[in-house]
C-alpha cells in the first residue's frame, strides 16, 4: 500500500501546520508522490493542451458567450472529450449539463438619474445638481424591480469594511440604518492578501446588514484599475444572477435601493463641507485607518432596469468514479469556466477584430484541465476518492456557473472535500515558482507542497494583492460553501532578465479581455504543461490521502464559512 498523507496528523492547527511543514524535506515531500503518480505526470503531451486551445479559442466559436451558438460547440466539446476518456455523465437527467437558470438585469440610462442635494439647501430656491450617468456616475441594476428611487442622506464609510478581526471597523460607532454610504474601492492595504481581497469584495453585504439603503463606491486616485472611466464598457453591459427554484435573484441585496460607482472628479465634491475633504480621507486609508463621518448632502436616485428571464446557461460535469469502498463517495473537484466575452463592438484599438477569442481567459484552463483529467485515466488504477471535472458557464458575469454547481451540486455538497480551479494560469514564461492562493487557508497547503517539490517548483507570496485575485474566479464559490479550495497562479520568476510581475501587468492592461486574446501570443507549451502536472498531483495526492481536507485552526475562512 502506497504512503497516504494523512490530513489530520500532519496539521490540526495553522501554526503547527507551518511548523511541520517547515520539517519537511524535499526528500519527505517527494516520497509521498507514488510511482504511478509519478509516471502518469511523465504521460503529459503539450500538444493536446494547445489543440484544446486553438479549438475553443477559433473565430467560429465566436467567443463563447453563454446561450450563443458558440458557447454551444465549446460545450459539445467538452462533451466529446469527456466520452472519449470514459468519464461518466454527473449532470442533470444522466447527461453531462447542469442548467444554470439566468437573470439578466439592464440599467436603463434615460430614464435613471442621481442628484446631489446639499445640507440646509432648499430645492424650491436653489436647484439640486443633477449628475450625468455615464460621466460622473454608473448605476447597477436592481434584480427584483423595475424601478427603485430613494432619497436619503450620505454617510462616508472609509472603505466600506468591518474586520473587528484584523482590528478594522469602519462602521465601528455609527450608524447608517435608512442611509446611503459612500466608501473607497478596496480594502486596506495592511490586511493579509486574500482577507483583503474578500473585504474588498463584500461592501454591499456589509452595508445591507448595518441597514444602509444605498451605497456609492469610488477608487483611491491610485487605484487606476477600478475607475469608472477604465471600466466603462463593463460598467454598461448588462448584469446577471443565477435564480432559485422560487425564481429568486441570488447574491443580491433588495435593501438598497441604489448601488451607484463615481468618477473621481464627482466623488471628490461629496466632501465639501464635511469633517474631512476628500484629500484627507485619502491619507487616512492609505494608511488603513477606520473612519466614518456624515457627508454635508443627500442624494436622490432613481434606477430603472430591463429585468428578463428566460436565458439559461450550463455547466459540464464529468466523473472519474474512486475506487475505496468508503472514501469513493468523495469528491474532489476540479473546476474551470468555458465562458468568454463574445462579440463586442469595434473600437480605434480593435477595429478589425471584435471577437473576444479568450485564448488565455479560459480556454487555457479548460484545455489544460482536460489534460488533467486525460493523465488520470493513464493511472492503472483510480484514486481512492472519485474525481469531478466541473466546466463551467458564466464565470465573466460574476462566478455563476460555479456559484450554482457549488450551492446546487449534482453530488452531495457535504461530500466535496476540496477545489482546484483553474483559469489564466498565465503561462507566457517558464513555471518555475507559483502562487497557490488559498492553500495558507487550510491542509490543501501539504499536497501543494508534495506536488512542487516534486516538480521543482517554488512556492511563492502574492505579487500583485492590489489586484484581490482570490476574489476573482470560481474556486471562490467553493470557498463560501465551506469547501477548502486552491487556485493556483504563475509566479513572476521567469528564470531570465524579464520580470514576471511586470509581464502579468502589462497583459491584464494591454490584452485581458479583448480580442487580442488570441493563439497570436508567445505561449509557453512545455509551462502550460507543468501546471497540467502539477493540477494533477494536487489533485491526486487530496484523492489518495486517509482524511479529508481541513481549514486551519482559528482560519479566518474556516470560521466564516467552515462547518
Amino acid at each position: 500500500m502506497h504512503r497516504q498523507l494523512d490530513y489530520t496528523k500532519i496539521t490540526l492547527k495553522a501554526s503547527f501546520n507551518i511548523v511541520l511543514l517547515a520539517t519537511l524535506s524535499a526528500t519527505t515531500l517527494a516520497q509521498s508522490v507514488p510511482k504511478e503518480a509519478q509516471k502518469a505526470t511523465k504521460a503529459v503531451r503539450p500538444e493536446n493542451i494547445e489543440s484544446h486551445m486553438r479549438y475553443l479559442s477559433d473565430d467560429k466559436l465566436a467567443g463563447r458567450k453563454p446561450g450563443s451558438p458558440g458557447f454551444e460547440l465549446a460545450a459539445q466539446y467538452v462533451e466529446g472529450d469527456f466520452k472519449k476518456l470514459g468519464f461518466l455523465p454527473k449532470g442533470e437527467k444522466g447527461t453531462f449539463r447542469q442548467a444554470v437558470p439566468l437573470r439578466r438585469a439592464q440599467v436603463r440610462e434615460d430614464a435613471s438619474s442621481m442628484v446631489l442635494i446639499r445640507r440646509g439647501s432648499n430645492e424650491l430656491d436653489e436647484p439640486a445638481q443633477a449628475l450625468t450617468i455615464g460621466r460622473n456616475f454608473y448605476l447597477s441594476p436592481q434584480f427584483g424591480q423595475a424601478v427603485s428611487e430613494i432619497a436619503a442622506p450620505v454617510v462616508f464609510v472609509g472603505f466600506g469594511v468591518s474586520a473587528p478581526d484584523l482590528g478594522y471597523d469602519d462602521y465601528n460607532g455609527v450608524d447608517v440604518r435608512g442611509k446611503i454610504v459612500a466608501c473607497f474601492n478596496g480594502a486596506p492595504a495592511s490586511f493579509p492578501s486574500t482577507q483583503r481581497a474578500y473585504h474588498g469584495s463584500a461592501k454591499q453585504e456589509v452595508a445591507a446588514a448595518r441597514g444602509a439603503v444605498g451605497i456609492i463606491t469610488f477608487s483611491l486616485p491610485t487605484d487606476m484599475r477600478a475607475r469608472i472611466e477604465s471600466n466603462a464598457p463593463r460598467n454598461r453591459m448588462a448584469t446577471y444572477r443565477w435564480t432559485d427554484v422560487k425564481g429568486q435573484a441570488q447574491r443580491t441585496f433588495p435593501q438598497l435601493k441604489v448601488i451607484a460607482s463615481m468618477g473621481d472628479s464627482t466623488a471628490r465634491t461629496l466632501f465639501a463641507g464635511a469633517a474631512k475633504n476628500f484629500e484627507q480621507a485619502r491619507l487616512a486609508a492609505s494608511q488603513s485607518q477606520p473612519q466614518a463621518f456624515p457627508l454635508n448632502l443627500s442624494v436622490r436616485a432613481k434606477t430603472a432596469t430591463d429585468i428578463n428571464d428566460g436565458l439559461v446557461g450550463e455547466n459540464l460535469i464529468g466523473l472519474l468514479p474512486g475506487t475505496d469502498p468508503k472514501l469513493k463517495d468523495e469528491y474532489v473537484v476540479y473546476v474551470a469556466h468555458l465562458d468568454h466575452l463574445g462579440i463586442s463592438r469595434p473600437t480605434k484599438a480593435f477595429p478589425n477584430d471584435s471577437i473576444n477569442n479568450g485564448a488565455h481567459d479560459n480556454a487555457s484552463g479548460v484545455a489544460i484541465n482536460l489534460e488533467v483529467a486525460r493523465l488520470f485515466t493513464t493511472l492503472p488504477k483510480a484514486p481512492r476518492r472519485s474525481i469531478l471535472f466541473a466546466i463551467v458557464t458564466g464565470e465573466e458575469m460574476g462566478l455563476l456557473g460555479s456559484d450554482y454547481f457549488a450551492s446546487n451540486p449534482t453530488v452531495p455538497k457535504d461530500k466535496i472535500v476540496a477545489n482546484t480551479t483553474l483559469d489564466m494560469p498565465f503561462f507566457f514564461h517558464p513555471l518555475l515558482d507559483i502562487v497557490p492562493y488559498g492553500a495558507e487557508h487550510s491542509t490543501l497547503s501539504v499536497p501543494v507542497r508534495a506536488a512542487a517539490e516534486y516538480l521543482g517548483i517554488q512556492i511563492a507570496k502574492d505579487p500583485i494583492p492590489e489586484q484581490v485575485v482570490f476574489m476573482r474566479s470560481d474556486h471562490f464559490s467553493f470557498v463560501r460553501q465551506g469547501i477548502p479550495a486552491l487556485f493556483v497562479k504563475s509566479g513572476s520568476t521567469t528564470g531570465d532578465s524579464r520580470d514576471g510581475t511586470k509581464l502579468n501587468l502589462d497583459w491584464r492592461a494591454t490584452i485581458y479581455h479583448t480580442p487580442q486574446d488570441d493563439m497570436n501570443q508567445p505561449f509557453d507549451w512545455t509551462a502550460a504543461a507543468r501546471h497540467a502536472q502539477l493540477q494533477f498531483l494536487i489533485g491526486y495526492l487530496t484523492a489518495q490521502a486517509d482524511e479529508r481536507p481541513v481549514w486551519n485552526g482559528g482560519d479566518f475562512f474556516g470560521g466564516k464559512f467552515g462547518k
